[in-house]
């Protein structure tokens, strides 16, 4: 009897400690990771050349920021996971009209994903439930009214680069609150 609640105990604790190990991930790399990703995608900016500017008919989703800065932090992470997987989502779309060198995107994309895989570790297993449809409509909306709309082409992407970085910026804004809250 005393072994079992010895083991439960043991297996209670090595859970905790893992869920809380994948936690401090955020704290510690979550941060560096955004840096490299904000630093990849200022790389992509430079590699582009001659691109006319592009009016962006897809308005900057503040407001969805906004309601999210006030929720719990399950509801914040899960939203800064959505973030990270829309950007991913975009990404993978065909980009070979834009003057980027693939190792570069695909560089951006593993760790974009890595970030949103580590966070996902942190929300636990309710957060599958918790995607943000106005957020994912918004992002859907950059796909179809600029990237499609504009077949992809290198003006429609650098559109996206700067879409994207935005994204990311408040992403880590998002990823401080959290770290502040703890």
């Amino acid at each position: 009897m005393i072994s079992r609640v010895f083991f439960a105990c043991l297996f209670l604790g090595l859970v905790t400690a893992g869920s809380s190990l994948s936690c401090r991930w955020m704290d510690h790399k979550f941060k560096q990771h955004n840096e490299e990703t904000l630093n990849l995608l200022d790389t992509m900016a430079n590699n582009s050349t001659n691109i006319t500017e592009v009016e962006v008919t897809v308005a900057f989703p503040n407001h969805l920021y906004h309601q999210v800065s006030k929720s719990s932090v399950e509801d914040k992470l899960a939203f800064t996971v959505q973030i990270l997987e829309e950007v991913a989502a975009l990404f993978e779309e065909d980009h070979s009209s834009a003057s980027w060198e693939d190792s570069t995107v695909r560089n951006l994309l593993n760790i974009v994903n890595k970030q949103a895989e580590e966070l996902h570790s942190c929300t636990g297993s309710h957060s599958h439930k918790k995607k943000t449809t106005k957020l994912h409509m918004y992002f859907k909306r950059l796909s179809h009214h600029i990237l499609k709309e504009m077949d992809h082409s290198a003006e429609a992407w650098e559109v996206i680069r700067k879409e994207a970085k935005a994204h990311l910026m408040r992403a880590e804004q998002l990823a401080s609150s959290l770290h502040t809250a703890n």
